[in-house]
């Protein structure tokens, strides 16, 4: 990764993506302090944001802190709650929005999520910025289409030890 020493990039973590997929996966947590690590290699980092969900109990109040100790901007959003019952919270949106505006003075976005969603925003920003985008996830939980179009990709699942708490 040595060739990409002077890269400026920006990573950008969709929380409930990774966590639910280690969840599910491993029954484990993440280590988001290894990923931002790995994500960055010998690069300058300029940006690292992690978006997050709030529920109405406000337990992960803690784990946002954390994160901000281990160098990431924490975004967050309430979950929204449907009459009904149905839930909602992610910040797909959120996460193109702020990728868009940050290629065009990166070199690279680091994306931390498997969603297949994310497509055309890779597709777009590696056509008209000419940025790099790679990827970072569990791939048994990611999209094929999504890894084919990266510029590069970590499965996170091939170090479980170094990514998985």
């Amino acid at each position: 990764m040595s060739i990409y020493k002077e890269q400026r990039i920006g990573v950008l973590v969709d929380i409930q993506n990774l966590y639910y997929s280690a969840k599910v996966l491993y029954g484990k947590k993440v280590n988001f302090g290894q990923v931002l690590k790995e994500a960055i290699g010998d690069r300058k980092l300029i940006r690292a944001i992690a978006y997050g969900i709030k529920t109405l109990e406000g337990q992960e109040e803690k784990f946002f802190d954390a994160l901000e100790k281990v160098g990431y901007e924490v975004k967050t959003k309430d979950l929204q709650i449907f009459p009904g019952g149905a839930k909602k919270g992610d910040w797909d949106v959120g996460i193109a929005v702020d990728a868009i505006k940050m290629s065009k003075t990166l070199d690279a976005i680091i994306l931390v999520s498997g969603d297949g969603d994310y497509i055309p925003l890779v597709k777009y920003i590696q056509s008209t910025t000419g940025c790099r985008v790679e990827g970072i996830a569990f791939m048994e939980s990611t999209s094929n289409k999504l890894v084919e179009e990266l510029d590069d990709f970590i499965n996170l699942s091939e170090n479980k030890k170094k990514f998985l708490i």
